[in-house]
């Protein structure tokens, strides 16, 4: 074995690319701006250097922690220290290389994204390549996020926590530290970029604990204390938010238990787990996890093995701080701070993971030489410094990066689309088209008319409609530089008679709860309601606000229907259907159709029926959108009774109990029109 400066050095030789010399000429070609503050300064070597030392600290962080993933929740791990890379060591053999898991997968996407639009592409580009090489192997947030652009939304849509109840777990500090590491030095540019992207999948005190690690790592290439850069990323936080809440009390813990962790894992999984609210509680919790991470930096104390292992023993996700918190470590001190054993853990391999990164994970995303994708990193870097005001200087081979630590994210000019807003005749409206995204930029009707009784003004649309139909509208957002345009069709409804109906169909009244308590279910128990008759409560969201169809262990073919009758005949034209969370196993309709009562009181089926949006195109369950609405008009009927009627989705699952579980289907609203 070659010594760890030999293998540290060979590394950074064999990662520099002799062919990005064109691109640095462009860049020595550039005046130098001088900005505000004073200029930070890096050699582009050691840049280069920290790169590679985030991607490589980030694969050692991922594979070492997969098997403590989910382990230790009621205890810590065992201090039986080094963990060692134990079930993976063989995987790393079969790939002769590392392999993508989703703590670099999706940063490996993001950066194909850069290299295609530049260092900052929008919410729309980013939104297309989830649903392109984004297909299975994914959970939670992040799947929630992924049905809704399925759905048709865009971020931050895809993350707000009334449409995906995840908003709240682990997973936007997972793939989004690659914005900070292009940002290098750059804090409050890197933690409000982390932010924007944390919205993807996230909303909220969801958000913040990726805010933390963005500040953190671009403060990293500048500074080595690990309390300095906990302090750092601190001062990034919102102040009275959750998250700056739940840092402070880790280091209250760690002075109060300097050298018992694990008397401060007590007191931390008491405050973040066992008196979690039920809403929030489960082992993926964002601030529950962040926690994790701050105190094994606390107690690893800059020590990249010591912190690697307390990340891992730490318990709950485990896997995903290890991770983030290596890559930070490889910031901090570069491929000389990694240990040998780590990136080369197979016997013959001279580079770090043989230079070898398999895809096993997402759809059409090619493998790579590890060196390639830190020379790719590196180049959007330089783009990001060129862009926000600095400058390389120097020959080849010793060039200097003049970094503005000032620089601001300015949010790219795109439209976000999400719920366009519910409007019935005779009832006040207040809807905004624009979100914190782009609220900033100028707002315009360009064509179409607003609803009879509404104006629009600069992005907000006000008053009281009083003609029901469709509306359709183009709409100009711009920047003062660059213009777009886009079309909405706005829906406004008469009044809806759910609430008046004098009996509520369904073949399933009351939820098993029997049945939901051996489920593998992924929202807090007091979500779901008892009875059905909370479709038409008028309350789409929180608490007893979903009912699900749970009937029995019996895995059958199952056809669920949800409707309503009235002891005097009603006009209907349109029905519109939302739906609550969906689970791993189930919660969608597979088809889905209307019928009516005739006059000899026979369900029959309606007709000339169009559904809006269409449902999923596949039983995929990545695909399926939590919180979505079916508006289904057809030809006007006259009766006492209307339901809608499908197949319920029948899944199968890895939890043993669960795959016993017959289909079933996830509501929280049913309403009518005339």
């Amino acid at each position: 074995m070659m010594a760890i400066k030999q293998i540290a050095a060979t590394a950074r030789n064999s990662f520099r690319n002799k062919s990005r010399h064109v691109f640095l000429v462009g860049l020595l070609m550039l005046p130098f701006v001088v900005f505000p503050g004073k200029p930070l300064r890096i050699s582009k070597a050691e840049l280069h250097d920290k790169i590679a030392a985030a991607w490589i600290g980030q694969m050692i962080g991922n594979i070492y922690g997969l098997p403590h993933e989910n382990k230790y929740v009621n205890a810590p791990g065992a201090e039986n220290w080094p963990y060692g890379y134990t079930k993976n060591l063989d995987k790393l053999q079969k790939y002769n290389g590392a392999f993508s898991d989703d703590d670099t997968d999706v940063e490996y996407m993001y950066l194909q994204q850069m290299m295609k639009f530049g260092p900052e592409p929008t919410y729309g580009q980013l939104r297309d390549a989830w649903m392109y090489h984004i297909r299975d192997r994914v959970w939670l947030a992040n799947r929630g996020a992924l049905g809704l652009m399925h759905y048709g939304y865009t971020p931050p849509f895809t993350g707000r926590s009334d449409l995906n109840p995840h908003w709240y777990q682990i997973d936007p500090q997972l793939i989004n530290e690659i914005w900070a590491y292009t940002a290098p030095g750059m804090v409050n540019y890197a933690a409000a970029k982390s932010e924007w992207a944390a919205r993807i999948t996230s909303d909220d005190w969801g958000t913040e604990p990726t805010i933390h690690y963005g500040a953190m790592y671009a403060a990293a290439f500048f500074e080595k204390d690990i309390r300095k850069l906990i302090d750092t990323g601190l001062k990034a936080l919102p102040q009275n938010g959750r998250y700056a809440a739940t840092v402070r009390e880790m280091i209250q813990l760690h002075d109060r238990f300097p050298s018992d962790w694990k008397a401060a894992w007590q007191e931390m999984a008491r405050m973040y787990y066992i008196e979690e609210p039920d809403m929030t509680r489960t082992i993926w919790n964002a601030n529950l996890n962040g926690a994790c991470a701050i105190l094994a930096m606390l107690y690893g104390n800059g020590d990249f093995q010591k912190t690697l292992d307390l990340s891992c023993a730490m318990g709950f996700d485990a896997d995903n701080q290890a991770a983030t918190v290596a890559g930070l470590l490889g910031v901090v001190n570069g491929m000389k701070g990694l240990p040998e054993n780590l990136y080369l853990p197979v016997t013959g391999w001279t580079e770090p993971f043989n230079n070898t990164y398999i895809n096993i994970t997402r759809y059409d995303l090619k493998d790579a030489r590890i060196s390639d994708m830190i020379n790719h990193t590196v180049e959007t870097a330089l783009q990001l410094v060129m862009l926000k005001g600095g400058a390389v200087k120097g020959n080849p081979g010793s060039e200097v990066v003049f970094i503005n630590p000032d620089a601001v994210f300015n949010v790219p000019l795109e439209f976000c689309i999400g719920p366009l807003p519910e409007m019935e005749t005779g009832k006040t409206v207040d809807f905004a088209f624009y979100t914190p995204a782009n609220k900033g930029y100028n707002w315009k009707l360009v064509s179409g008319n607003v609803p009879e009784g509404t104006v629009f003004n600069n992005g907000r649309l006000t008053g009281v409609p009083s003609k029901s139909g469709k509306y359709v509208l183009m709409l100009q957002l711009d920047n003062g530089k660059e213009r777009l345009t886009h079309n909405f069709e706005l829906l406004v409804r008469t009044k809806n008679i759910a609430p008046e109906a004098d009996t509520i169909y369904a073949n399933v009244r009351q939820l098993n709860k029997a049945v939901l308590d051996s489920c593998w279910v992924t929202f807090g128990k007091s979500l779901y309601a008892g009875d059905v008759s909370v479709i038409n409560d008028g309350k789409k969201y929180g608490r007893e606000s979903v009912f699900y169809s749970l009937a029995s262990k019996s895995k059958m073919p199952k056809v669920d229907y949800y409707g309503y009758g009235w002891n005097d005949s009603r006009q209907v034209s349109m029905v519109c259907l939302s739906t609550g969370g969906m689970e791993e196993f189930g919660g969608w309709f597979t088809s889905l159709n209307v019928q009516y009562l005739n006059e000899a009181g026979r369900w029959v089926s309606v007709e000339n029926t169009t559904v809006q949006p269409s449902l999923p195109a596949s039983d995929i369950v990545f695909i399926q959108p939590h919180y979505a609405e079916y508006v289904i008009s057809f030809n006007p009927v006259s009766t006492k009774g209307i339901r809608i009627i499908g197949d319920a989705a029948v899944q199968g699952h890895w939890n043993k109990y669960t795959k016993n579980v017959s289909g079933f289907t996830s509501i929280t609203e049913l309403s009518v029109y005339p």
